[in-house]
């Protein structure tokens, strides 16, 4: 692998504003002229491992749902995604986590992890939603899909499904994909999925895939030109020193304008840039 498809993104400490003003990125990004720029916000959030023994899993899930609540309030989100492991194993621990996660406020999708013991048919009575499934907001699409199985085997996802359904939203200007598992290797307990890449290439207008799985992840990572987002965890025993969210922002420039909530402060904020129409592979 080159060296530049492992690139982790810095975090900018001051931008230059188009009247020629410097102002602290953080001050920025809470302004009234950074929010009349958003056009499409949304929540990721991965990890809670509801019933792990051991870790105080009902408080984190409550903090979760908590502040992701009350930044809804101050600018509404899309949509949430708790993107993977949202319980740990048993699958008596779905109707409780499923209650908690209830309480948000934004509508929500779910994503299924390893550590999700269901079978694709259990899934679907559950959260009234199948494994892979896809949506759209205006020009913008979104691609939810599985990484795993009843038994918690880390798997490729479904490269048919993701091939019919990228050819049915290639006119759209962005798609965006949620995936419990990294497929790339970029990461310790990653996959190897080479003919997703493939079929990756080929469509330009992917924008973000976002990864839960590695706790300890909270940055970006390229490959083939494309931003793999992690979002560190909101549960488990293990993993970044926080428990904590992404909040993602489509602007007006079609720019992505991303940071992680750690869950009070705002840290690791990226701007991934202009949509490039020529990737380099």
């Amino acid at each position: 692998m080159k060296r530049k498809e492992f690139l982790r993104l810095s975090v900018p400490a001051f931008l230059l504003l188009a009247n020629g003003s410097i102002v602290r990125a953080s001050n920025y990004y809470l302004s009234e002229e950074h929010r009349r720029k958003v056009k499409l916000r949304f929540v990721v959030a991965s990890d809670g491992h509801y019933g792990q023994p051991e870790t105080d899993y009902e408080n984190y899930f409550a903090t979760v749902v908590s502040r992701i609540n009350e930044e809804h309030k101050k600018i509404p989100f899309a949509f949430c995604v708790i993107n993977g492991d949202i319980i740990h194993d048993d699958k008596k621990h779905f109707s409780a986590a499923k209650k908690a996660l209830d309480a948000l406020h934004p509508k929500y999708y779910v994503s299924q992890g390893n550590h999700d013991h269901a079978t694709y048919e259990e899934w679907e009575a559950i959260w009234n939603m199948p494994v892979n499934l896809d949506f759209t907001i205006k020009k913008n699409s979104f691609l939810i899909a599985t990484t795993s199985n009843e038994k918690g085997t880390y798997l490729c996802p479904d490269v048919t499904w993701f091939q019919q359904k990228l050819d049915e939203h290639k006119e759209q200007e962005n798609i965006f994909i949620f995936i419990h598992i990294n497929p790339g290797k970029l990461t310790k307990h990653a996959v190897d999925c080479p003919e997703l890449f493939e079929l990756f290439a080929k469509h330009k207008n992917i924008r973000a895939v976002f990864n839960g799985h590695d706790h300890d992840e909270e940055g970006i990572k390229m490959r083939d030109n494309i931003p793999f987002v992690f979002d560190a965890h909101f549960g488990g025993n293990w993993g970044t020193d926080y428990r904590g969210f992404r909040i993602v922002e489509l602007m007006k420039d079609n720019s992505v304008f991303t940071y992680v909530m750690n869950p009070v402060e705002r840290i690791n904020e990226t701007t991934l840039g202009e949509l490039v129409k020529n990737k380099n592979v």
